[in-house]
């Protein structure tokens, strides 16, 4: 159960297999075979808690994404607000199928912090083409934001809780696995964006 401050009471622990993994130059970014129909990717410009929250929930609520639900609308503001974080959403014939989200870290490092699909929109080929464009948006992101460090290396990380296609994913884009972690961790239900929001 999730309390009101964000934790977790009375859950039994679980092992959770964490894979990191990287690029470490452009050049590292493969491409994916584009989507059928009108799929089209573009930047969340204006910081919005609400649609991010939105994105959050619809794409995590099957795959156990957490962590983020117990932010208060200032916390989500602070984090959209920090120079050089980005959303790019996915648009399947202007629904949101999916989305990617880049921070920058220090010394030219760009986490891909979120990256997935809304439950409906997986198997059509869309993440492929989001996590390629995603890469390189996170390659060429001080591009966009003066200040910002160029980017030397964008990494993210995956565990065993999310899709069965994740790591197949990540490696078919040019990431490379670099770090592997197992922990206990709280075996909490799939929150989904409401009850009963997908089909069995």
């Amino acid at each position: 159960m999730i309390g009101p401050d964000g934790s977790l009471a009375g859950m039994a622990d679980i092992p959770v297999t964490t894979w990191s993994l990287e690029q470490t130059d452009p050049t590292d970014v493969l491409p994916a075979a584009g989507p059928d129909g009108d799929v089209r990717i573009v930047r969340s410009e204006v910081p919005s808690p609400e649609f991010s929250r939105f994105l959050y929930a619809s794409v995590g609520g099957d795959i156990r994404w957490i962590d983020r639900l117990g932010w208060t609308y200032r916390q989500w503001e602070e984090h959209l607000g920090r120079p050089g974080v980005e959303t790019w959403v996915a648009y399947d014939r202007g629904t949101p199928a999916g989305y990617v989200e880049l921070e920058p870290q220090d010394d030219g490092v760009v986490e891909i912090v979120y990256f997935g699909l809304v439950p409906a929109f997986r198997g059509r080929r869309i993440g492929g083409h989001l996590l390629s464009y995603g890469a390189a948006r996170a390659w060429d992101l001080a591009d966009r934001w003066p200040g910002l460090a160029p980017t030397k290396r964008v990494w993210l990380h995956t565990c065993s809780l999310d899709g069965e296609h994740a790591m197949d994913n990540y490696l078919r884009r040019g990431f490379k696995l670099f770090d592997t972690k197992v922990e206990e961790e709280p075996d909490v239900a799939a929150p989904g964006p409401w009850p009963g929001a997908y089909p069995v």
